[in-house]
């Protein structure tokens, strides 16, 4: 398995995988369509966007994907660069699973994150993913409170 930092060159390799990844969360068939707005803006924020993706390959072919976005928010007692990350996408095809895959890209995040001076990692994690995540020493939370916009 061969891992990477992708760059912008990696644009159509990211947006494929990307597209894999929804389906399969999302449980939609290869029929099924994307919205445009999802499909450019998806491409605009791996473009543009304060993040990494770190991409996993099997020769030619990309298998996974782990991306890290990072947030400035005004420093704090506990967080006192105001640097924050927010972990998502980590995805890897279903015939690499439990290889150990997902975990490799998750921690290269973690590494730089670290090296950014990032005092705090935040995620979503679905239930197949929890028991990951928490063997990497992440941890629930109650502080957190959203609020959708619906933008």
């Amino acid at each position: 398995m061969q891992y990477k930092i992708a760059t912008n060159e990696d644009i159509e390799v990211l947006m494929e995988i990307r597209l894999e990844m929804l389906r399969q969360v999302n449980n939609m068939s290869e029929a099924d369509e994307f919205p445009g707005k999802l499909v450019s803006e998806s491409r605009r924020y791996f473009l543009e966007g304060d993040q990494t993706t770190v991409l996993a390959f099997d020769g030619e072919r990309a298998v996974g994907c782990a991306s890290i976005s990072y947030i400035e928010v005004m420093p704090t007692f506990s967080h006192p660069t105001g640097r924050r990350a927010h972990l998502m996408n980590v995805y890897t095809n279903r015939d690499y699973r439990r290889q150990g895959v997902s975990r490799h890209m998750v921690t290269m995040l973690i590494d730089e994150a670290r090296q950014k001076k990032v005092t705090e990692i935040s995620l979503d994690a679905t239930e197949m993913g929890r028991p990951l995540y928490e063997a990497m020493g992440f941890k629930a939370s109650a502080e957190c409170m959203t609020m959708e916009l619906g933008n």
